[in-house]
């Protein structure tokens, strides 16, 4: 198989009962074993690339790590995501290099401003048939690099998610 959006793996997981791995990957190794451990499950995957691993592996290589997995394995079912995109040029190269889903995280912006940038990459993304997630609220930690301290965590407010959507 090849490549698949979330949107028709998510349906099938829901019919199924089951849930679906999503891995971040960024080397060749992470990507066979990854492969083969599905392969043997006869599992869907998820394979995630953060902005660190496109950082490290750069785009290109991790697309063809991916393509030759499928290669060896073609009967997985996996679909490939951006995981925390930082902005529209980012989800916009990896929509036009063949990403079957992004994720915005516009969580670091106002309210109005999210929305807005979500927006234009939900546009962008769904004309060319690949599916958006988006965040809202943001969580203590660190991710690549970006350090979110305790004090200016925010969690999402449920009332602000219908209007986001």
């Amino acid at each position: 198989m090849s490549l698949v959006t979330t949107t028709e793996m998510f349906k099938k997981a829901y019919e199924g009962h089951y849930a679906i791995g999503a891995f971040n990957i960024n080397n060749m190794e992470i990507v066979q074993a990854l492969a083969d451990a599905a392969s043997n499950l006869s599992s869907p995957m998820i394979l995630q690339a953060s902005a660190g691993a496109r950082k490290y592996a750069k785009p290109s290589y991790l697309k063809h790590l991916v393509a030759a997995a499928l290669e060896d394995h073609p009967e997985l079912t996996v679909a490939l995501h951006l995981d925390h995109g930082a902005d529209f040029e980012t989800c916009k190269d990896c929509i036009d290099s063949g990403f079957t889903s992004v994720m915005i995280d516009g969580s670091k912006y106002a309210f109005e401003e999210n929305i807005a940038l979500t927006k234009k990459v939900v546009e962008y993304a769904h004309a060319h048939g690949v599916v958006v997630e988006g965040e809202l609220g943001q969580l203590a930690g660190i991710e690549d690099e970006v350090k979110v301290a305790a004090h200016e965590a925010s969690y999402t407010r449920p009332e602000e998610v219908e209007e986001f959507v």
